[in-house]
């Protein structure tokens, strides 16, 4: 009974009824493919509605605050948050060919990630100022590096357990299902319930246990045994892998394409900074952007997944020329005056639809393009490149607006745009 409902929510999520489409994987992993695929979504779907709690934009940024940290650490979060969850990746990749089963790092992965958060939890509850800073830091910093080790070891598997044409959809329904959720968290923030120090700890708490269930959902997974060679060490690995941005021209232009397109994830606090209600601090404009984000994701994301599975190439251009035009729209409302809350919370929307596309486009073009040798050091490489662009196109940022009259909001528009333009001239990596 419990294997024919889950073909059943199988072929009514994907639409395969006999749960036999397996382009490159064995036959062995087509088996319990639909078994996998469910493991897959409700694993990711826990993590990324704990990603949406703990926003360091928002959730982390604002207890910061009220803890009395210096702006110094607020302005940290961002940075710490991704770059240190991308860089340590060559070194992980290598390890991870050493392990036959690889499910097991991202169950290690995840409940680090949970462990963390309750690091931040206790900091809040007996620190203040600078010594609150340094130790909400500090445990963000261990939490990205956990996230790292999540993000190879998720591709990977996920490469080796469920088939092309089906993987984008796993990221679209977790992302559609953490949207809805933030909602109704965006909707408690707007009517004022999270005003207290302790509404937002638990808040965090509640995401640490997210990720301690995702660990658990995940061990359950079925993945047969992998090749291993290559995995001997890790650091002689790693600088090995670096080579493919000089002999693989596609996957060049892919990462080149990609820090282009990281101006749809460094535009959206540009749009924040410029809601009315931070000169009072009230959480209701926050909430009301996090509730029009919430609701891009919840609304996008499964048309964006069903898309990427068809041409991921097509959803990360029409991602980035999405968020890149809403920027710049938003840049001429805001030269004429306009400033509305809900004005602004409506850009948001389309920024963070624009966003949802390329991120899900990217994720499912690189693990497309790959096979089952060389996917894990293509994620690898892509996300090491990707944290050192991403430090160094935040300072540029950062300088650009101080120079220029929301120089930033411009200058993350014209990325996401030239981004879009240069993934025109990628393959099809589901052909």
């Amino acid at each position: 009974m419990t294997d024919s409902l889950t073909r059943k929510a199988y072929g009514l999520l994907t639409g395969d009824e006999d749960a036999r489409v397996c382009k490159d994987i064995p036959e062995e992993a087509c088996r319990e493919q639909p078994r996998n695929y469910l493991v897959h979504l409700g694993s990711l779907a826990l993590t990324k509605t704990g990603d949406k709690f703990i926003d360091p934009k928002v959730t982390l940024a604002w207890l910061l605050a009220a803890l009395g940290a210096p702006t110094a650490y607020v302005s940290l979060l961002v940075p710490v948050h991704s770059a240190f969850s991308l860089l340590p990746q060559l070194v992980v990749a290598g390890y991870l060919r050493r392990l036959p089963v690889r499910k097991w790092l991202w169950c290690a992965g995840s409940v680090g990630q949970g462990v963390a958060l309750l690091g931040i939890c206790l900091a809040a509850v007996n620190l203040t100022g600078g010594a609150a800073g340094i130790a909400v830091t500090l445990c963000l910093l261990l939490f990205s590096l956990c996230r790292g080790v999540c993000s190879v070891s998720h591709k990977d598997v996920l490469g080796k357990t469920v088939s092309k044409t089906r993987r984008g959809s796993v990221s679209g329904y977790a992302d559609s299902f953490a949207g809805l959720i933030a909602i109704a968290l965006a909707s408690w923030l707007i009517l004022g319930g999270g005003r207290s120090l302790t509404a937002v700890v638990l808040i965090i708490m509640a995401a640490a246990l997210l990720w301690f269930v995702a660990a658990g959902i995940y061990s359950a997974l079925v993945e047969e045994r992998g090749a291993t060679g290559g995995g001997s060490n890790a650091i002689s690995e790693a600088g090995k892998q670096l080579s493919l941005l000089v002999v693989d021209a596609e996957f060049r232009h892919f990462v080149v394409s990609r820090t282009l397109l990281l101006g749809t994830a460094l535009l959206p606090p540009y749009l924040v900074v410029l809601t009315p209600s931070l000169d009072n601090q009230a959480l209701s404009g926050l909430g009301l952007l996090l509730l029009a984000a919430s609701i891009a994701g919840f609304v996008s994301a499964p048309l964006w997944g069903r898309l990427a599975d068809r041409s991921s190439r097509i959803t990360m251009i029409l991602g980035g020329a999405c968020t890149g035009v809403t920027g710049l729209v938003t840049l001429a409302l805001v030269g004429a005056g306009w400033t509305d809350e809900l004005l602004l919370a409506i850009c948001l929307f389309g920024v963070y639809v624009g966003h949802a596309g390329v991120r899900i486009g990217r994720k499912t073009h690189l693990v497309d393009m790959a096979d089952a040798e060389n996917r894990a050091a293509y994620v690898a490489v892509s996300n090491t490149v990707i944290g050192v662009a991403l430090l160094l196109l935040a300072g540029f940022g950062a300088l650009i607006d101080i120079l220029v009259d929301q120089g930033g909001l411009l200058f993350y528009s014209l990325m996401a745009l030239v981004g879009a333009f240069m993934s025109l001239r990628l393959a099809e990596a589901q052909q």
